[in-house]
């Protein structure tokens, strides 16, 4: 029998948050499936195998929570999301209505309006000057100005919204001093985030009227049209901020991808992907074995967490060629930066809209991009973010 690899290593800890990468290497060198001691979780960190978790909801269930916790045993913080923590069936109304909401189709109503949007910000930040912080200024600024008008809130507290998901994503760590340095203010951003998810406070035509009306039809109960409304704004606005930053990022400092992209803008939508293969802003998420589950020579016990390391996953050297290069005229397709299976990314079509508009419209006005100073990292349980990227845009 094959001693399953152990460690102590706290995935959640500063230095691992700060650069992953070391640690990831272990974890996928170690075997497919590591025990993480201090937390008695399972790990699996190469691609194979995480790809296959995913996939697999019968034996790898959300529904006990995608975080630490496990809501069998444990009251989770809020109700669950019934799209990210929910398993078939209850989990099957909220996405197919949330999927037709946001699919490629239904966003094409918003192209033209988006990359007006995106030039009109673009300009702005050139005319203010060529150094700037592209997290403020660009990969916040964007989705925080288009996103909610989709949604149809109000303008009043939309700065609330990246504290709050901030805050959500710590949550699904353990708690720690991330998590706890969030726990005052998290009782007035859930209460106001709450509040937005009313059919009184959505505006007329947007995504939250529409999950409404799809109550209205009898596709999801009104009990749960604000939960699905929710569940938009938990995760639509900093999982964007952070891809945005993340192939920001990447063109500063590859430069010949930036001419690459330059040459031929319609490589934006492959340059996101790859961003996010490359960076993976959503760097874990948990799932409970709902029975015992083999993975290759190990039996994983029922109930147990297990946590999937989509960032190790998305630079395995298995399943890609030279995998810590940012590359455009590589396919990141497959990668599971945002997830896979039926609960992969519902809004993922409305982030590369995002991206694709941004980085157009920066294609056509900025030459070069290059960091001008020291970048710094924004530590979360969960997500791989930047507080800070100070660039030179010539």
């Amino acid at each position: 029998m094959t001693l399953l690899p152990s460690t102590d290593v706290d995935p959640f800890g500063p230095e691992v948050l700060e650069d992953p990468r070391p640690f990831h290497a272990q974890l996928r060198d170690a075997g497919p499936v590591v025990h993480l001691t201090r937390y008695d979780t399972y790990a699996m960190a190469r691609y194979e195998h995480v790809h296959a978790a995913l996939v697999n909801w019968q034996g790898f269930q959300s529904g006990a929570g995608v975080g630490l916790s496990n809501f069998h045993t444990e009251k989770p913080w809020r109700p669950p999301s019934l799209l990210l923590e929910s398993d078939p069936p209850g989990h099957d109304a909220p996405r197919r209505v949330l999927g037709a909401i946001l699919s490629q189709r239904a966003l094409r109503r918003l192209r033209e309006q988006w990359f007006a949007a995106a030039e009109e910000l673009v300009d702005a930040v050139l005319a203010a000057g060529p150094e700037l912080d592209a997290v403020p200024a660009l990969a916040e600024a964007f989705p925080l100005r288009v996103f909610p008008d989709a949604v149809g809130i109000p303008d009043e507290g939309r700065e609330n919204l990246l504290p709050y998901g901030d805050f959500l994503f710590n949550a699904f760590g353990p708690r720690n001093e991330l998590m706890e340095a969030g726990l005052a203010d998290a009782g007035r951003l859930g209460a106001w985030v709450n509040e937005q998810c009313r059919r009184e406070v959505l505006a007329p035509g947007g995504f939250g009227a529409a999950i409404w009306a799809a109550a209205d039809r009898g596709d999801i109960t009104p009990g749960q049209a604000p939960l699905v409304v929710r569940s938009l704004l938990s995760a639509g606005v900093d999982t964007t901020v952070q891809g945005l930053g993340a192939v920001l990022h990447a063109f500063a400092t590859h430069p010949g991808q930036w001419r690459r992209l330059r040459a031929d803008p319609r490589l934006a939508r492959v340059a996101f992907d790859e961003a996010v293969r490359w960076a993976s802003p959503v760097q874990t998420f948990f799932r409970t074995a709902t029975t015992e589950v083999r993975v290759a020579d190990t039996v994983i016990p029922s109930g147990k967490k297990i946590l999937m390391f989509l960032g190790a996953a998305n630079r395995d050297p298995r399943r890609w060629a030279d995998p810590d290069a940012f590359d455009l005229a590589r396919d990141p397709s497959g990668h599971v930066g945002f997830g896979m299976g039926i609960h992969q990314c519902v809004g993922q079509h409305v982030a590369r809209l995002e991206s694709e508009a941004l980085l157009t419209a920066l294609a056509a006005r900025v030459e070069t991009i290059e960091l001008s100073g020291p970048t710094r990292r924004h530590h979360n349980n969960t997500m791989r973010a930047w507080a800070s990227l100070p660039m030179r845009l010539g």
